[in-house]
């Protein structure tokens, strides 16, 4: 496809309406971080990552992978920063300070990947393989293979770890894992095309991509609850810093919707164009997403829906800024947890 981009190639500020209501093929060398930061976009139809300075919004390099990378995850010690390349049945162990490639290791079909949130598990979704695989975190044994069709999608835990939710794209089921033990708790139909799962406030929520909607799901017994209309393609679910908002991206729509947290209502949207896919939040309250139809990245406003394109690799897919988290002390050990 052919790359689009505003005002002869150059970063442009698009003002929108708001609607109504509040080791790869070579080990880089390590480069220091920007004095503000890295934005690392995984660019899934060109086999790289782009890092990218968070102040300036210049593209420093491209880190090379093997096939077709999709999705981001920080080591629970915070001194790795994972990149699965689902074709390519391996994971990237990158330094989340620079980059830099510490190590690679094979997986198979690592489609997207998530740590527990008590750091003792990581969950990878085969989306080829119709396959989820639990693992021990600290040693990458594989603990539990769970067969699930078909295409598992997206994941999430709930706080306790003890269960971890899976959407299953191609049959419209969402299904509950517990963890531990592998055991399928339920595998029910919760509408078309669930693709990104969020648990919040006791609730399984997930983005209905054929049903334009997000699905708020029991999560004793997967059934639905309630649809909320968001726009055609609702695709993933991101809640913000202070915990206030929700934001759905609508890939076909090409906006972005933002509830409120507690109530659950469309407080507003705006349009983001290029198909919105993934997103983070920067130190500054701007929202970075990937325009995963528009090989590029918006850098949004949420408080006036303006924003501004930074140009990235073909389709890009997950994002990860290395602002918000505690990074390991350069050149020493990961920092130790504290309860």
């Amino acid at each position: 496809m052919r790359r689009r981009m505003g005002n002869g190639g150059r970063a442009a500020l698009l003002p929108v309406a708001l609607l109504a209501g509040a080791l790869g093929a070579a080990v880089l060398a390590a480069r220091p971080a920007a004095a503000g930061g890295l934005a690392f976009v995984v660019n899934s139809a060109e086999a790289s990552l782009s890092v990218i300075d968070v102040v300036t919004g210049q593209e420093l390099r491209r880190i090379p992978v093997q096939r077709e990378p999709h999705h981001i995850a920080l080591s629970p010690d915070h001194a790795s920063l994972l990149v699965g390349d689902t074709v390519g049945n391996t994971v990237y162990f990158l330094d989340p300070r620079s980059g830099a490639v510490q190590r690679q290791v094979t997986i198979s079909d690592p489609y997207q990947l998530q740590f527990s949130p008590d750091g003792k598990w990581l969950v990878v979704n085969g989306l080829a393989r119709n396959q989820v695989d639990i693992y021990d975190a600290a040693s990458l044994h594989l603990v539990h293979r769970v067969a699930l069709a078909a295409m598992p999608s997206h994941a999430n835990f709930t706080p306790d770890s003890k269960v971890v939710f899976v959407s299953l794209q191609r049959t419209n089921r969402l299904a509950a894992i517990e963890v531990a033990s592998g055991r399928v708790l339920w595998n029910v139909d919760v509408g078309a095309t669930p693709a990104g799962v969020l648990f919040h406030d006791g609730e399984v929520l997930v983005g209905l991509m054929g049903d334009n909607a997000i699905g708020v799901v029991d999560a004793a017994d997967g059934h639905i609850r309630r649809r909320i209309p968001t726009g055609r393609g609702a695709h993933n679910l991101f809640l913000s810093p202070d915990g206030r908002f929700i934001y759905a991206t609508n890939r076909v729509d090409s906006t972005i919707s933002v509830l409120d947290a507690h109530t659950l209502h469309v407080e507003r949207s705006f349009a983001v164009s290029g198909g919105p896919d993934d997103l983070d939040f920067a130190p500054d309250g701007m929202i970075w997403a990937t325009r995963r139809f528009a090989h590029s990245v918006a850098i949004i406003d949420p408080a006036t829906g303006a924003w501004r394109v930074i140009p990235a690799g073909r389709s890009p897919h997950g994002i990860w800024l290395n602002t918000h988290d505690t990074l390991p002390p350069a050149g020493g050990p990961a920092p130790r947890k504290t309860s």
